[in-house]
């Protein structure tokens, strides 16, 4: 069985990532990128968090396209009015989200 270096918990009962979720600051901002298409970019993640598992949760939840850069994650079309709920949802802190 392994032991988390961080928590001291079995990797099965480690809460290192909801720890992590709860204490960080998100940014979401849209952009305009190439031929007028807007994109929502949410920043901030901290690196103990995964981010594929992130962003294909919220493409999943909101029907669209996207990807991971930089530490970034950026989604196809303006959704930065209903990103806030389903990162609450997906366990971050409500105050933390900008």
């Amino acid at each position: 069985m392994e032991i988390c270096p961080k928590c001291g918990l079995p990797e099965q009962a480690c809460v290192c990532e909801q720890i992590d979720k709860i204490s960080q600051r998100i940014t979401v901002r849209t952009d305009k990128k190439r031929y007028g298409k807007m994109a929502t970019i949410i920043s901030g993640f901290d690196k103990n968090v995964n981010l594929k598992n992130i962003a294909k949760s919220l493409k999943n939840e909101l029907a669209c396209g996207g990807k991971v850069k930089d530490g970034n994650i950026e989604l196809q079309g303006d959704h930065s009015k209903k990103i806030k709920e389903i990162l609450v949802k997906i366990g971050f802190d409500k105050g933390a989200i900008d």
